[in-house]
Parts: structure tokens; C-alpha cells; sequence
């Protein structure tokens, strides 16, 4: 699923979009953080997997066809996907089998197969799986163009209600602050290309009740404090044959409003107290949390187009990041006097036009005309 917030795509790297079949491989378009598009394989080394999260296809004991790579096989594959232009990047996760110190070295090996033997030098995502250890933590980091630990939960108690038998913070969490331990820490020389990896996360939004709140106040924290590029949110889905199999599915636009908030926490500066949040913890999903904000705040105090400071400008709807230093660029050479121009600058003006004064006046009634 992808959606726009004020003229940017969401989902972002590594999130799959509509897959393409290529020699029976499935491989994801994906957005890098610049904004390069390329296609990803994303894929694990093995389906097998000893933990029984409630929720997860690959759960221990369900039954059903399992596959797996050794590292030297799978590097080897990968460059052929690659060599034949396939395949531009990788992401490789894997089940957990023999523990996690075992199941990361052999992701580990492969990432060192790729980077040192075989001199593959294009996009790599790790995953860092439940029990690696420090160590391997910094060698993922000096390997990868990012890392990631899927959370799956917000916090301790609903982490129980998915996977009972993983430990949120020792095994989840604290990976995640060795990484920027290592990134505040040491010199960016010591990682894959002469910088340190970008670090994500992931959420199951819906498999244990959890509201939205919980989920942007953890996701605030790892913006805040770890530096996290990005949180996913991946709307829970029953899967036949799982503890979880009758529980109902999330709704497609929950997963958008978690996305659309995240980014303002992350990019827009707003706070959590700030978000439109309901009294049982939820967002609205019949708008988006910007548009509520506004309709809240700044419905009966529009803000000046040609006056407002840049943090002011990103609270409109219809002006993203982008929009707003356009509209600032221009500000510096003449006075916006039009929507015409607003809209020559990408400015969604159906959206932004309730909310702004052009030379003190409202312009929300010219809409019709144009």
C-alpha cells in the first residue's frame, strides 16, 4: 500500500509494494532514503523457525513446506539476480534456527560473502534477529546500508499477546540502542562506505489490541532517542493454522493514519500531545491526523502565506517538506499574491487554501474560480 502526505510517497524503503515475478523470485520496488527507486529482493535465509509467535506464517509447528539457504548458496544466487539486473538491492532477514547467535552469524556470513568475496557494493539491508549479540550488532553495521529489528509490539504487555516467549527488551530493544550506541560513539569511517547504517523498526498494528497511542509513544521514543530512520506498520492479518487465525483483520486505513502520524512526529514537529488522538487511544480514520490539527487549531486563525515561519508552513495541509522551502525560496525574490503560484510550487491549494491568509485576506472563496 502506498499513500501520499502532502505530495510524499509512503510506505518507503524497503516496504513492499506490488511484487514483480522474475524467474520465480519475487522481487519489491522500494524507495532508498534519497529517493532513488530500485528493485528489491527481500527474502529470508531460512523459513524455518524455532519461536511460535501467535501470529507469524513461519511459527514452529505449523505445517507446512520450509526452505532454506546456505550462506555461500544464497550470496551466489543474488549476484546472479544481480549481474542480470534483477535485482538491485537485498534484503535478508531470517527464521530463527539454533538459537540467535547462530541464526545471525550465518547472516552475518552472508553479508561478508557478498561485500568481501564476491565485491557486490550495491544496497544491503540486515536484519538483526531476537538474541544476536553486541558484537555481531556492530559487524551487521559495518556490512549494511541499514539495520533493522522488527518490535512487532509497542511494549512488554502487548508483545506477550503476539509472541509470548520473546523478551521485548533484552532481545528487541536493546539491539536497537547498541546501534546508536556505536553510531554516537565511534567514527562513521568504521561503517559500510565509509558511513554507519540507517536503523528501522517494524509494528504488527492490530494483533494485540494495542491503540495507537502506544504505538506512536514507543515510536516517538525511538525517533527521539535512537534515531531511527523510520518505523513500518504492517496491518495484522490472519494467518489459517495460528493461534491467531480468528482474530479480525486490521483495517487498511488504520495503516495509512499510523504512517501519516508518524511522519509528522518525525518531520513535521509535532509532539504526541499534539496528535488527534480519541479518548480510547485511537486516531481518527476519517481524516487524516494534519487536516484534524488544522481543522482544530487553525480553522479560525489561518496563517499568512508570505509571513509564516517554515515550522508554521509544515502544519498546513497540502504543504509538505518540500513545498514548504519552495514556498520560501520564492517569499525571498517577491510576495505571493495568487494560488496559481502556490499550486506552480506543488502546494496541494484544495487542501492548504482553508487555512491561509494571502495578504491578509482569506482565500478559501476563490477556490471555485479556478
Amino acid at each position: 500500500m502506498s499513500f501520499e502526505l502532502d505530495g510524499e510517497s509512503a510506505p518507503g524503503a524497503d516496504e513492499p509494494g506490488l511484487a514483480c515475478r522474475a524467474d520465480d523470485v519475487y522481487i519489491h520496488p522500494a524507495v532508498m532514503p534519497n529517493g532513488r527507486r530500485i528493485r528489491l529482493l527481500k527474502t529470508q535465509l531460512t523459513s524455518a523457525c524455532e519461536n511460535d509467535c501467535l501470529y507469524c506464517p513461519f511459527r514452529a509447528g505449523r505445517d507446512f513446506r520450509r526452505a532454506t539457504f546456505g550462506p555461500d548458496e544464497f550470496a551466489r544466487l543474488f549476484m546472479q539476480l544481480h549481474q542480470r539486473g534483477i535485482a538491485e538491492g537485498l534484503f535478508v532477514s531470517s527464521g530463527l534456527a539454533g538459537g540467535g547467535l547462530r541464526t545471525q552469524d550465518r547472516l552475518l556470513a552472508t553479508a561478508e560473502i557478498l561485500r568481501l568475496r564476491l565485491g557486490y557494493r550495491g544496497y544491503l539491508h540486515l536484519k538483526l534477529v531476537p538474541g544476536v549479540e553486541q558484537a555481531q550488532v556492530l559487524r551487521a553495521m559495518q556490512l549494511a546500508d541499514r539495520v533493522s529489528v522488527n518490535l512487532e509490539a509497542p511494549n512488554i504487555a502487548r508483545l506477550a499477546a503476539l509472541a509470548p516467549h520473546k523478551d521485548f527488551i533484552a532481545q528487541l530493544l536493546q539491539p536497537l540502542r547498541w546501534v546508536e550506541q556505536y553510531r554516537s560513539s565511534r567514527p562513521s569511517s568504521e561503517g559500510w562506505n565509509g558511513r554507519w547504517p540507517s536503523s528501522t523498526t517494524q509494528f504488527v498494528a492490530g494483533g494485540s489490541d494495542e491503540t495507537d497511542l502506544e504505538l506512536l509513544t514507543t515510536t516517538e521514543y525511538l525517533y527521539r532517542r535512537l534515531h531511527l530512520k523510520r518505523a513500518y506498520y504492517m496491518a495484522f492479518r490472519p494467518v489459517p493454522d495460528t493461534p491467531l487465525e480468528s482474530h479480525p483483520p486490521t483495517p487498511a486505513l488504520r495503516q495509512v493514519r499510523l504512517y501519516q502520524a508518524s511522519f509528522l512526529l518525525r518531520d513535521y514537529g509535532f509532539q504526541m500531545e499534539e496528535l488527534p488522538f480519541s479518548t480510547n487511544g485511537q486516531l481518527p480514520l476519517e481524516k487524516d491526523p494534519k487536516q484534524a490539527w488544522a481543522e482544530a487549531n487553525l480553522g479560525q486563525q489561518p496563517l499568512e502565506v508570505n509571513t509564516a515561519e517554515r515550522e508554521q508552513l509544515l502544519r498546513i495541509p497540502g504543504i509538505g517538506l518540500k513545498g514548504a522551502e519552495e514556498i520560501l525560496k520564492t517569499r525571498r525574490g517577491r510576495t505571493i499574491h495568487d494560488l496559481s503560484s502556490l499550486r506552480k510550487l506543488g502546494i496541494r491549494v484544495d487542501r492548504a487554501a482553508p487555512f491561509l491568509l494571502m495578504d491578509g485576506k482569506r482565500i478559501a472563496a476563490q477556490l471555485p474560480l479556478l
